[in-house]
């Protein structure tokens, strides 16, 4: 069956016509705000021609020829994430609580898990979980960008140790592996490589993770079940095997952007023809009961507790037993002891709202340090977190002559201004 004809089950000749017409027009982008580092105005100050996005709240869509928002300098202070614009939308219907305890299934390469932690104001434990070690990599890069505090990232096949977290986790996400038709537009090769069978291998994984999820999910707590593929047999047929083998129930939602199967009207579809994105399938799921909420982690302290690995200290916002769980980072990486001396770590820098000495950084020096230059001033000895516009930067120290340069080697940028 080829690619045309399986749209068929639920789309109609016009709905299939109108979906491949836009399947050959331009690729749409989005960016959220980390409204920890910048407000709405000030994003809208800076790149005055986006549009806000139809769903989700702080996220704007953008032309890329005008804004070339990956090479701005507020991307590399993690101050907004890029994202599909339809790939922004499960994580803020599931929409997680502070203090809550939330799991992402396949979460590399984190633009979910940034939104959950972003919505949840830095409380509560996400555990971003994904099966790929390199992945995982990816997802502490921009979670370490951004300056998060309450993701552990964690790689593991959770069917090995689901067991352990039965009736655990208040919210999960399960942004599942498919055959990735919608993301036919932005990478032909997902178009050259689609084949029906690809659909039906998929469908038996992601028939397996469901059941994962539902199991794990808390009585009374929410999943949020999403795929970037335009297969019924990937969506609807997904969710019609939950609920045969689970006692689940749905969570209605519509909006003028939305299709929904006449036939099976279970989730909805994100159609590029309709919506400003690439193309996304969304259900919202209840397991019956009431959600007992977390006993609240009340804080006298920057850390619930300070973990030490070797010379290397973590610090941790959230108690929690990892029973079988891979661990790859676990809170935030303050820094290494080396004698008496901490050399702290551009995550924590990027985490932190204060710190005992604070540094502004002009123009120039900004582009210096970003390029892993010294910058030459007088001013007192010591470890001083440096900030540009207020926002953070770094952790560094001066000999009283200098400002050293800490930025990571692989972050380094050579720019001839900020912008």
């Amino acid at each position: 069956m080829d690619f045309v004809e399986h749209l068929k089950a639920y789309l109609n000749n016009e709905e299939i016509k109108n979906l491949l017409s836009s399947l050959n027009k331009e690729s749409k982008h989005a960016a959220l705000l980390n409204t920890k580092k910048m407000l709405d105005e000030t994003f809208l100050s800076l790149f005055p021609n986006v549009t806000p996005h139809p769903i989700v709240k702080h996220a704007y869509l953008y032309d890329k020829n005008e804004y070339d928002l990956g090479k701005s300098v507020y991307h590399l202070l993690g101050c907004f994430y890029l994202q599909e614009p339809s790939a922004m939308v499960p994580a803020y219907l599931l929409s997680p609580q502070e203090d809550e305890i939330v799991l992402d299934m396949c979460a590399a390469p984190g633009g979910k898990t940034i939104q959950a932690s972003i919505l949840m104001n830095g409380t509560g434990l996400i555990i971003a979980n994904d099966l790929s070690r390199p992945r995982c990599s990816t997802l502490v890069e921009n979670i370490e960008r951004l300056g998060l505090g309450n993701v552990t990232v964690t790689n593991n096949d959770l069917s090995k140790i689901s067991s352990n977290y039965q009736n655990k986790f208040d919210r999960i996400i399960l942004d599942a592996p498919c055959s990735g038709s919608g993301m036919f537009r932005k990478e032909t090769k997902m178009k050259d490589d689609w084949s029906y069978n690809k659909v039906l291998k998929f469908q038996e994984v992601q028939k397996q993770l469901i059941l994962l999820a539902f199991d794990m999910l808390k009585e009374g707590g929410t999943l949020c079940y999403s795929t970037c593929s335009f297969s019924e047999e990937e969506d609807e047929d997904v969710i019609s095997y939950l609920l045969n083998n689970r006692k689940a129930e749905l969570i209605e939602y519509n909006h003028g952007l939305v299709y929904i199967n006449k036939q099976k009207p279970l989730g909805f579809h994100l159609l590029p023809s309709i919506f400003p994105g690439e193309g996304h399938y969304i259900c919202l799921i209840k397991k019956p009961g009431e959600l007992i909420k977390n006993n609240k982690v009340m804080k006298d302290k920057e850390f619930f507790e300070v973990k030490r690995y070797g010379d290397t200290l973590f610090g941790v916002n959230y108690p929690f037993t990892y029973k079988g769980f891979n661990i790859v980072r676990e809170g935030i990486k303050i820094g290494e002891k080396i004698k008496d001396e901490i050399k702290y770590d551009y995550h924590y820098a990027r985490y932190i709202s204060d710190f005992e000495k604070v540094y502004e950084l002009n123009d120039d020096e900004m582009i210096k340090y970003l390029s892993g230059n010294v910058i030459n001033k007088n001013i007192d000895k010591g470890h001083y977190l440096l900030r540009y516009k207020g926002i953070n930067v770094d952790i560094t120290n001066s000999d009283g002559r200098m400002i050293k340069n800490h930025f990571p080697k692989g972050l380094r940028v050579q720019i001839k201004k900020v912008s």
